[in-house]
């Protein structure tokens, strides 16, 4: 029963504790919205704090449910005591996708070479992609710049839709 569907399905997940706490606006909702064009549905937009836990169960439920093909979280990829997004991604993945998070910093060196600091992982559970990306809108558009060109053969590959030839 292969179908072909046009759209794939993305979840947005922002990772900050001032902005969940209402004490920053967040940019980076906005600047993922942007980098994907027509062929990503938008089905959920999340703001959490830096709580390892609650995205846990947020990337389980999506993951399990099968509701996303690809889950952007952007936020708690760094080297502080509470970004703690690379430690709960990678707790319930079945497998990393390391080539993803490795081009993401590659292009982002030379830009600031902090970049280098951080942790983003990226990696599959069930038939999801899930791609950690910066907590800056940003650095957030660069990520994306840089990946969006490989994402839909990625989700192709993970919806068993590509053919050998």
């Amino acid at each position: 029963m292969p179908h072909h569907t046009s759209t794939h399905r993305a979840a947005l997940i922002v990772l900050s504790d001032r902005v969940a706490a209402g004490e920053r606006v967040d940019g980076c909702l906005p600047a993922m919205r942007e980098q994907l064009d027509e062929t990503y549905t938008i089905v959920v937009e999340e703001v959490l704090p830096d709580d390892a836990s609650a995205l846990q169960a947020l990337l389980i439920d999506l993951c399990d449910r099968g509701a996303a093909d690809l889950i952007l979280t952007s936020g708690g990829t760094g080297l502080s005591s509470r970004d703690r997004t690379p430690q709960a991604t990678a707790a319930i993945l079945d497998y990393e996708v390391p080539g993803i998070a490795e081009a993401i910093r590659a292009a982002s060196i030379p830009i600031v070479a902090t970049a280098m600091l951080s942790r983003a992982l990226a990696g599959v559970r069930h038939r999801t992609l899930i791609v950690n990306l910066p907590g800056s809108p940003r650095a957030v558009k660069e990520s994306l710049a840089v990946i969006v060109p490989v994402l839909p053969h990625a989700l192709e590959l993970l919806a068993d839709r590509v053919t050998d030839g």
